[in-house]
């Protein structure tokens, strides 16, 4: 049996060995940890895009001249309470027919917040314990109002005030009619979700207490409620502020006429600076109302939810 033959590397160094191949580096857009440059250039580009253009307007409302278009300095307070170009009292706070659209347009809003929210929170309430194919029907004809067109419903609410219920006037009390089946759909949507995370446990701990159902709602659960009714006010007074098509429709004369129409007939006309100063007393209206109601949810809903939990401790 022959030996197994065997390669001489005498002689020879050792071979090194390989080295280990480089890790790949990984292009930055394929890091799924990168900083997301891109979203943050779309985000601020978005924003740009939405303000500057608001912010060019509010300035052009302290503008010294009649130019609707272009800011001229100095910077005054002419169209807002002085005495308007050339001393034609066009100003915001002393043109009777832009005095009379605040005052009709806080007028809608008020109204429509106290008549939709109580409304708005009772369907909700409702809706919550009615069941069966009755109260689906009734839920999905209360979303019609959220999702069809204002246009819609203020030419169907035309209509009605025309042909069927015609003891109720042009003006203030068809607008209120129209506002407030619109903006009924706000307080139910947010409450029926504050209701949902609320539950029933509360309502039953104090009626086995011996509360009747009228208390047990009264003192347990419209309290439960309140961040949701405070943000449902705050969203009806902006969306009803700035109303245009129903309030538009429903208006029979110059006296009833709120400030978005007043703002759309004179900027198809010869508009002053003073229109500006009506959009701005609009802007700052809404964005102070719903700071307003945003802080005042944000402190109740915290005092309340800390309420709560030492209650459920103590059970």
């Amino acid at each position: 049996m022959s030996a197994p033959t065997t390669t001489s590397t005498v002689g020879r160094p050792p071979a090194r060995p390989a080295p280990a191949p480089a890790p790949e580096r990984k292009r930055w857009w394929r890091d799924p940890w990168r900083k997301p440059r891109f979203l943050e250039l779309i985000t601020w580009g978005y924003l740009a895009w939405s303000l500057v253009p608001v912010l060019i307007a509010v300035a052009i409302s302290f503008s010294s001249g009649r130019s609707n278009t272009t800011f001229q300095s100095p910077a005054t307070l002419q169209y807002w309470t002085g005495t308007g170009f050339e001393g034609d009292n066009g100003s915001l706070f002393r043109d009777p027919e832009l005095r009379g659209a605040i005052r009709q347009t806080l007028l809608l809003s008020f109204l429509t917040i106290a008549l939709a929210v109580p409304l708005g929170v009772s369907f909700a309430i409702g809706l919550d314990r009615w069941r069966g194919r009755p109260a689906n029907a009734t839920n999905i004809m209360m979303l019609a109002s959220f999702v069809l067109p204002e246009i819609v419903i203020g030419v169907a609410a035309l209509y009605v005030v025309l042909y069927l219920l015609k003891f109720i006037p042009l003006g203030t009390p068809a607008q209120v009619m129209a506002l407030v089946t619109f903006q009924c759909s706000y307080p139910v949507i947010i409450c029926r979700a504050r209701l949902l995370s609320i539950g029933k446990e509360y309502e039953e701990a104090a009626m086995d207490l011996g509360a009747t159902p009228r208390q047990s709602v009264r003192a347990v659960l419209l309290p439960l409620l309140a961040p949701a009714i405070l943000a449902s006010t705050a969203i009806v007074f902006a969306d009803t502020i700035d109303d245009f098509v129903i309030v538009s429709y429903l208006s029979n004369d110059i006296s009833t006429q709120p400030l978005s129409t007043k703002i759309y007939t004179q900027l198809r006309g010869a508009p002053t600076p003073a229109v500006n100063a009506a959009a701005t007393f609009m802007l700052i209206s809404t964005t102070l109302v719903i700071v307003l109601g945003y802080l005042a949810y944000k402190r109740y809903s915290h005092s309340q939810d800390a309420g709560l939990d030492s209650f459920s401790a103590s059970i």
